[in-house]
């Protein structure tokens, strides 16, 4: 198959070229879209925000997202195709029609006060990233992690944003029995961060966060993801290296992957941004995930699969005992949660 430039244009500071409709959508639109499109944000009040899931390949069973839709425009974001349940496209509408919950830490508030609530760590940007642009002037994650300190309630952060030293204060005051952050960093070049990543902070200015994070006593986790092969590979013992000398004590990776809407665009992207290296690219995916770009099986979607899958564990190990990282920290405590202004009971 060979490939060729796209006869998209690129928009400034977007990670998508296009807007196709989604899966669900049964009829196409051919209007052409405006060369600047700026981003729109609805509300949506909640009766709950605690997600819960049965995954086995993941470490939690519940979850919080602040927002639906990522501003940040990660092109290879996974969360992508949840867009289209919204009747929105996974492509640009994902990173410029953004849902707020404004009330979302009232909801989770009357959440953890039920009588019948049992505390177990509550991860945070694990679809999409709490510390996009938007929250600096809204402020839900602030209020959600208010909340969680108020109830000593055990809380895992997954982040590209800077923005989340602002909070440094609450984080804390948690301390690292109820809280950790993680920090993704895809590539140390940030010029090539700007175009997979087109809103958020480059990569060095993610190292200064973890540096910041790490003097304040916040335990910081390293996140090499996505690892998109023939692209940013190579790249991997510099990213643990560099992350462990500002101050991480943990690592992990995830290789890319491409569910759903989420492979042609990044396609498309591929052949706009380094059509040299598409064809690689692409062909080494399909090795990770048994001759396809996305194998959506349990396990294997986290590792991938065959000789390169294997070899890259192999470095990325290797990496992080050189560096003096871990990979699995201590569990957070449970035992602390509290529910504010509860009398304890006499008998």
């Amino acid at each position: 198959m060979g490939y060729r430039a796209p006869d998209r244009p690129r928009r400034a500071a977007r990670g998508a070229l296009s807007n196709d409709a989604s899966r669900y959508d049964r009829f196409v639109s051919d209007a052409p879209l405006p060369d600047r499109i700026d981003t729109e944000v609805r509300e949506e009040m909640v009766g709950r925000v605690i997600a819960t899931n049965k995954s086995p390949d993941i470490g939690f069973d519940r979850s919080i997202n602040p927002y639906r839709g990522c501003e940040h425009g990660c092109i290879y974001c996974f969360a992508r195709p949840t867009h289209a349940w919204l009747g929105l496209s996974p492509g640009l509408d994902f990173e410029t029609k953004l849902i707020a919950r404004p009330n979302a830490a009232v909801a989770l508030r009357r959440e953890l006060g039920a009588r019948s609530y049992v505390p177990k760590l509550i991860a945070i940007g694990t679809n999409t990233d709490p510390y996009q642009p938007i929250e600096r002037d809204r402020r839900i994650m602030r209020d959600l992690l208010e909340v969680l300190r108020d109830h000593r309630h055990p809380v895992g952060i997954t982040t590209k944003g800077t923005l989340v030293e602002r909070d440094i204060d609450i984080l804390t005051d948690m301390g690292p029995e109820l809280c950790r952050v993680g920090l993704s960093v895809t590539t140390l070049d940030d010029r090539l961060a700007r175009a997979l990543e087109p809103r958020v902070p480059v990569p060095s200015r993610r190292l200064k966060a973890i540096e910041r994070l790490a003097q304040a006593g916040v335990h910081v986790r390293v996140m090499v993801s996505p690892v998109i092969p023939g692209l940013t590979d190579h790249e991997v013992e510099r990213i643990l290296r560099s992350a462990a000398d500002a101050g991480a004590v943990a690592a992990s990776m995830i290789p890319l992957r491409l569910p759903l809407e989420v492979a042609p665009l990044f396609e498309e992207w591929l052949r706009a941004h380094v059509p040299d290296r598409a064809r690689k690219v692409l062909n080494r995916v399909r090795e990770y995930h048994g001759g396809k770009l996305y194998d959506a099986g349990f396990g294997d979607r986290m590792r991938g699969r065959g000789v390169h899958a294997e070899l890259l564990r192999a470095r990325f190990e290797r990496a992080c005992r050189e560096a003096g990282l871990v990979r699995h920290l201590p569990p957070l405590r449970t035992d602390l949660f509290a529910v504010p202004g509860a009398q304890m009971s006499l008998f």
